[in-house]
C-alpha cells in the first residue's frame, strides 16, 4: 500500500475531510452556544383575552432556556399549549434575537355537563368561566354533534326571540331542548329541524299571544304535536267545595219539614171551611 501513492493521497483527503468537518462543528457548537445570541423578547401574539401577561412571564421564565439558536421549540410550543385557554400554539424564531408565539384561544360555546367547557369547534376544553353559558348533555362521543346541532335549533327558534339554554342527546340519539323561557321541546330521533321549524310557525301565529308560557312540548308525533301549559292545568284542576256543617245541615232538614207539614194542615183545614160553607 506505501507504495500506490494515489491510494495513500485518496485516505489523506478523506481524513483532512473528516478533521474539517469536526472543526467546523465544533466551532459552531461554541458560536451559537456563546452568550452573543440571546432570546431578548418574546412576543405574544393573537386575539388573547384570557391568556394573562403574567402567564407568559411565568412560561418564558420557566422553559425558555437557552439562546436564539438552542431554545427548543418544541418543548415551548408544549409549555404554551397547557394553559387553560390556549388552543393551538405556535412559535417560530425572529432574527436576530426575538421569539413569537401566537395563541389561538378557545371561544366558549356552552358548557359540557358540570365538568368541561365545549368550544366553538365541538371540542372539550377544562378552564373556569363564569359566562352565562347554554348547558349540554349528551354521550361522550357526542360533544361535536350537540355543538353543531345547537347552531341549528338555534336559528331556527331566533326569530321568536327565543334562544337555547338546554340541549340533550340521550344515549338513544333522541333530542331535547329547552328554552330561556323553560319551554321543554321533545323533537326526537329524525327530521328533527323540519319538527321544530313547523312548531315554530304554528307557535308563531297561536301559541304566542296567549297567556301563560308552553313548559312542554312533544314534537315526536308523525303528523302533530302535543303541548303542556299551565293553563291547561288549571282548566282541569279540581275546585273543592266547602261542606255545610253536621248540625246545621240537620237543623234545616227539620225546618223544612215543618213547614211542609204546617202547610199540608192548612190545606186540609181549608177544605174543611169549604165543606161547612157548602153544607150551610
Amino acid at each position: 500500500m506505501w507504495d500506490k501513492p494515489n491510494i495513500l493521497n485518496w485516505i489523506a483527503n478523506v481524513l483532512f475531510a473528516f478533521a474539517f468537518v469536526l472543526f467546523m462543528y465544533g466551532a459552531l457548537f461554541i458560536v451559537v452556544h456563546l452568550p452573543i445570541f440571546p432570546l431578548n423578547e418574546v412576543r405574544v401574539e393573537g386575539e388573547l383575552k384570557h391568556v394573562t401577561r403574567e402567564q407568559v412571564k411565568l412560561i418564558s421564565g420557566r422553559y425558555l432556556q437557552g439562546n436564539f439558536f438552542t431554545v427548543n421549540l418544541v418543548k415551548t410550543r408544549e409549555a404554551f399549549e397547557k394553559l387553560p385557554w390556549a388552543r393551538t400554539v405556535s412559535v417560530r424564531r425572529r432574527w436576530p434575537n426575538r421569539l413569537e408565539v401566537v395563541i389561538e384561544e378557545h371561544q366558549a360555546l356552552a358548557r359540557w355537563g358540570n365538568i368541561a367547557l365545549v368550544n366553538t369547534h365541538g371540542e372539550l376544553f377544562h378552564a373556569a368561566s363564569d359566562a352565562d353559558l347554554p348547558v349540554f348533555y349528551g354521550p361522550g362521543d357526542g360533544v361535536k354533534e350537540v355543538a353543531e346541532h345547537y347552531a341549528e335549533f338555534g336559528q331556527l327558534i331566533l326569530p321568536l326571540k327565543m334562544k337555547l339554554t338546554e340541549v340533550t342527546l340521550t344515549p338513544r340519539r333522541s333530542w331535547q331542548v329547552t328554552t330561556n323561557t323553560g319551554m321543554v321541546i321533545s323533537l326526537g330521533r329524525e327530521k328533527m329541524d323540519m319538527r321544530l321549524a313547523r312548531f315554530m310557525q304554528v307557535y308563531s301565529k297561536t301559541y304566542a299571544g296567549l297567556k301563560g308560557d308552553l313548559k312542554y312540548v312533544d314534537l315526536r308525533y308523525p303528523s302533530g304535536f302535543a303541548v303542556r301549559s299551565p293553563m291547561a292545568l288549571a282548566a282541569f284542576k279540581p275546585v273543592a267545595v266547602a261542606a255545610e256543617p253536621k248540625e246545621q245541615s240537620q237543623h234545616n232538614g227539620k225546618s223544612e219539614l215543618k213547614k211542609k207539614l204546617a202547610k199540608k194542615h192548612q190545606l186540609k183545614k181549608n177544605k174543611a171551611i169549604k165543606r161547612l160553607r157548602s153544607l150551610m
